[in-house]
Order: structure tokens, then sequence, then C-alpha cells
């Protein structure tokens, strides 16, 4: 499991959902076939959480990109254009329309979430190019009602997570370590 993965699906406990990482999400011939993708394999999603209380299913791509160049608006300005790209989710339509569907189907028929959840997108990532695409890409992601949860989400978190009571995970270990008051 990538660690990125870990540490969202280990925040989205956090909040109250129950998390799968790397999950597969089995399309049909005809499903391949309206999204052009005709010998694709199993479309696999990142992080899908579900919350009973709200019947929220929440699906996040992530992106941590800590030593790279960060993620890029441009990005998803030439998928506006029709250019196509990365993060097909979110830059494509009837991909995200047919995968999302089929992944609510697949649960509710396995017993894993109830009938008509309300379905979220988000985008975890850990690092932007500059601060001009991360306000390109913060207002594109709300004019679509998607969550994009970035750097200072994750560090609210881990505060958040610093200050709960012990929890036998690397994440919140390593918050207490490091975001808790020192001895005087």
């Amino acid at each position: 499991m990538d660690a990125f993965e870990q540490l969202v699906g280990e925040i989205l406990r956090m909040k109250g959902f129950w998390v799968h990482t790397s999950v597969k999400v089995g399309l049909t011939k005809e499903e391949k076939r309206l999204i052009g993708r005709y010998s694709a394999p199993r479309w696999e999603l990142d992080v899908v959480g579900y919350r009973g209380s709200d019947n929220v299913l929440q699906i996040v791509e992530c992106k941590s990109y800590l030593d790279s160049i960060g993620v890029q608006a441009a990005s998803f300005v030439e998928a506006e254009l029709g250019h196509g790209g990365r993060y097909k989710l979110f830059n494509e339509k009837p991909v995200r329309e047919v995968v999302c569907k089929r992944l609510v189907a697949q649960l509710v028929e396995s017993g894993a979430c109830a009938a008509t959840p309300k379905v979220q997108l988000a985008l975890a990532c850990g690092k932007f190019k500059s601060n001009h695409d991360r306000q390109s890409v913060s207002e594109y992601f709300n004019k679509n009602g998607w969550e994009l949860w970035d750097d200072t989400w994750l560090r609210d978190s881990l505060r958040s997570m610093a200050n709960m009571g012990y929890q036998n995970q690397m994440s919140a270990v390593v918050a207490k370590l490091l975001l808790r008051g020192t001895l005087e």
C-alpha cells in the first residue's frame, strides 16, 4: 500500500469512514465501450471511504508529489480544452460517471453501503507546483463541487490526530511525536 494513501485513509477513519485502498472497480464490456477503453483492466481507485451515518461514499485520488514538481493547474486546464491528460476521474466526465456508478452498484450489491449514497470526489495532494496552481485548482474544484485536500488540510488533520486519544497507527504516533509540545 502506498504510504500517502495509507495516511489519507487513516485521516478518513478518524472522521468516521470505513476505508479501503486500491479498490478495483469491475467494469462491464459495455461500460468499457462507453468510456472508450475496450480492453481496460479493472479501474483502480486509490482510497474509498464510506460513512454510514450520512450515507457518504468518498472517492479519493492521492498524489503526494512531495519530492517532485507538484500538482499543476495545467493538468486540469488542458483537459477542459479537450486534451485529456491526468486525473481521469476529474477530467473525463464519461469515465467519472461510469466508474462512480459501477462502484456504487458493486458496493450496494455486496452490502458494503446503503443504496443511493452521496458520492463525493476528492484529490489529496501534498504539494502544488506554485501558489497560482493551488489557487487555480482550488477554484476549478469548487466550481465542480469536488473536494481538494492539500498540504494545509493534511497538516490540520494531523494536528487533530495528535490531540486525540491513543491510536495504534503509524500516522497517529508520528503526529503525536512531532506536533505535541515537549517536556520543559
